[in-house]
Formats: structure tokens, C-alpha cells, sequence
């Protein structure tokens, strides 16, 4: 007959075997670094995708950010500069070597047809006029569209980044929830500590999608409203100029 005591002993010692050998199986790494690593392949790679969409849309906001100061700034002094100069053909000789924001631009592409219509044309009848300021307008209009594409370059991958970011997240997140679902059928194991990292790895693609997503809608709603208000302001400087040629070869 086996003794009371030496069962109990012989119990508590394989519970704390059990306990010990238990505690001894790694736990799933949880960082961002080790989610990432764990993740499969095609998680990787989309997570790898959104990063990089990431990084692209911050240079981006960053490289638009500084543009628009410059261009807004210089574009005030000009209009300071042109409205308190004398003479159109001296602040042309001023301004046509340093154009270098597109105000100054459309100002010297306007001039220049201006001057080279009037060095081909040694007649002054009004139907000649009209074909100038018809030619000087056009001009205009195509630096206008010309400096502005430039101005908007960027602002595309933006607004497909912040449209696109999410679902290219969910697509990762849904790939990773099938996979630890395919891990519980193939390992018959329910438990949370199962489930947990794959499920987290697929989240966290979500997470990247949507860090990736917000700062692109903004920026490209910030920027998108700036372009349109300088798009009407070098309009409305077109028309006034032309207002003034239009007086110049009247007089």
C-alpha cells in the first residue's frame, strides 16, 4: 500500500515540473519588429508596400509644403514690385532674369509675345490688335497650365495613397486572419495563445494602411484647396495684365 504522504509529495513535485517546463515556451513576440518578422510573406509584403507609399507621401508633403511658402511669398512681392513700378518694359529687363515662380513667368511669356509681335508687325490697324492680345492671352494660358502641372505634380500619388492605403491594409489583415485560421485547423488548438499572433501580425497591416492613408487625405484636401486658390489668383493677374496691355496699345 502505497503511502499517504509520498503520493502527495510525488503530486506536488510533477506540478511544479509541469508548471516550470510550461513556463519554458516562448512567448510570440509582440513588437513591431517581431510582428512584422512573424508575419507571412504576402503580410510582409504589403506591409513593405504601405511603408514605402509611407515614406513617398511624407516627401512629398514635406517638398509641397516648402514649395507653396516660396511660390506664395515671392508671388507677393511681385505683385508689390509690379504694381509700384514705372514702366512695363523696365521691370520687364528686371524681372525676365530672375523668373523663377510662376507670376514672373506667365508676366515674361506675355512680354515677350508682346515684343515679338510688335517687331514683326510695323502696322497698328485694330484687327492687328485684337490678333495680339488674342496671341498674348493664349500665351498666358499656356504658362498659367504649364506652371500650375508643376505645381500639382505629386498631388496624385497622394490622393491614391490615401484612397487606396486602407484596403491595401485589409487585404494584408484578411490574408492574415486565414492563415491563423488554417493554423487552428491544422494544429486543432483553440486557445488564444494560438490565435493572438497571427491575428495581431494582420491588425497591425490595418494599422500601417491607415497610418499611411490619413496623413495622404489631409495633405492632398490641404494642398488641393491651395492650388485652387492660386490657380484664381494668377487668373485674375492675367486679366489685369492684359487689362493693361489691352491700354498700352491703345495709347
Amino acid at each position: 500500500m502505497a503511502d499517504p504522504v509520498s503520493t502527495a509529495v510525488s503530486t506536488a513535485v510533477e506540478g511544479v515540473d509541469s508548471t516550470t517546463l510550461a513556463g519554458t515556451v516562448p512567448l510570440p513576440d509582440f513588437s513591431l519588429i517581431g510582428m512584422f518578422m512573424q508575419a507571412d510573406w504576402i503580410v510582409k509584403s504589403v506591409m513593405m508596400l504601405l511603408i514605402f507609399a509611407s515614406i513617398w507621401c511624407w516627401a512629398i508633403i514635406f517638398e509641397k509644403w516648402f514649395l507653396f511658402r516660396k511660390i506664395q511669398a515671392k508671388s507677393v512681392r511681385f505683385e508689390s514690385d509690379f504694381w509700384s513700378s514705372e514702366a512695363l518694359d523696365k521691370f520687364y529687363e528686371k524681372t525676365k532674369k530672375r523668373a523663377n515662380h510662376p507670376m514672373a513667368i506667365i508676366f515674361v511669356a506675355a512680354m515677350e509675345e508682346w515684343f515679338r509681335s510688335k517687331s514683326t508687325n510695323g502696322q497698328s490697324g485694330q484687327g492687328l490688335k485684337i490678333s495680339i492680345r488674342e496671341r498674348i492671352v493664349q500665351v498666358m494660358q499656356v504658362a498659367r497650365s504649364r506652371e500650375l502641372e508643376q505645381v500639382e505634380s505629386g498631388l496624385g500619388f497622394l490622393a491614391t495613397t490615401g484612397a487606396a492605403a486602407p484596403f491595401i491594409g485589409l487585404f494584408g489583415t484578411v490574408w492574415g486572419i486565414m492563415n491563423s485560421f488554417h493554423a487552428i485547423a491544422m494544429s486543432k488548438n483553440t486557445s488564444l495563445v494560438a490565435v493572438a499572433p497571427g491575428i495581431a501580425e494582420a491588425l497591425f497591416a490595418t494599422a500601417i494602411g491607415l497610418f499611411a492613408a490619413i496623413p495622404a487625405v489631409i495633405a492632398y484636401n490641404k494642398f488641393a484647396s491651395e492650388v485652387d486658390r492660386f490657380s484664381n489668383k494668377l487668373e485674375d493677374f492675367s486679366t489685369e495684365f492684359d487689362t493693361i496691355l489691352s491700354r498700352q496699345m491703345e495709347g
